[in-house]
């Protein structure tokens, strides 16, 4: 398993596992779980969920999923931007641990940017932080403007990551984002990096995988991971498609595939506002 480095010096997997949409089914649980803990034991262990996602019901899916297994995984969670006041994160932190069942987050992100003051948010992660109920605190959806405004805050230097949107059709992040945050060892991770599986109808896509000897995913994958201060986080709640991902780690990109990727994915050309999804 490859590794991005967090600013403090701490290493987690370049590829881990998205949550999003996963939790809300019955039907899909004994699988979703399964595939969790298959990935754990593939090295994808760093597991990313949120409060806002099925309304904490993939957070205890999650928690069910780790059970046991609690120190092998950096586990990652977000807070609603209503909820990131200095009372209101601590209290929204400890709902989260309470249904993954543990007693701390690797990693606390604010989910995006609300009405909260940047300050007052990064007040209380540094108090979740003293009590140990985080290790880390991050953001998620800041453009580049915003994470200015927030470095100059106090704590605000402490942020350890940046949550966005980064696939071979959402580019827009590279014209300054991504330096930016390069240059001040700000990782960032990259969600919905298949495009939540559009990317795979893209022919041209597939058939540059084929000629390079893997799927699409692995490709689109593969090519997120080419940076190295990039974290990939692909959501898949089926074992199959979890191997695939996994698969990514092997694919070479060499300089003539990148420039072929870039053919089919142009770069960026100017400025453009941070996309979400």
């Amino acid at each position: 398993m490859r590794s991005v480095r967090l600013p403090d010096g701490e290493t987690v997997p370049q590829l881990g596992q998205g949550t999003w949409m996963i939790g809300d089914s019955r039907a899909r649980r004994t699988e979703e779980i399964a595939t969790l803990r298959e990935g754990i034991d593939l090295g994808l262990t760093l597991i990313d969920t949120a409060e806002m996602y099925g309304e904490g019901a993939s957070e205890e899916l999650v928690g069910d999923a780790i059970a046991g297994r609690r120190d092998a995984v950096f586990l990652v969670s977000k807070v609603y931007p209503s909820n990131a006041t200095l009372s209101g994160t601590v209290t929204a932190c400890e709902r989260s641990l309470k249904r993954l069942k543990t007693d701390r987050l690797d990693l606390y992100l604010l989910h995006w940017r609300g009405r909260v003051p940047f300050a007052e948010t990064a007040e209380a992660m540094e108090a979740l932080r003293s009590s140990g109920k985080i290790r880390h605190w991050g953001v998620s959806n800041l453009d580049t403007d915003d994470m200015k405004q927030l470095l100059v805050v106090p704590h605000g230097s402490a942020v350890a990551t940046n949550q966005v949107l980064y696939n071979l059709t959402r580019r827009g992040i590279e014209w300054d984002l991504v330096p930016w945050c390069k240059a001040r060892q700000i990782p960032i991770m990259a969600y919905s990096p298949i495009e939540q599986a559009r990317l795979l109808s893209n022919s041209g896509l597939s058939d540059l995988a084929q000629t390079v000897g893997c799927s699409a995913a692995q490709l689109a994958l593969a090519w997120v991971m080419t940076q190295a201060n990039v974290i990939a986080i692909p959501k898949t709640g089926r074992r199959e498609h979890l191997r695939d991902n996994a698969g990514a780690l092997n694919v070479n990109v060499t300089p003539e595939i990148m420039a072929k990727l870039d053919q089919l994915f142009p770069p960026p050309k100017a400025p453009t506002s941070l996309e979400m999804l």
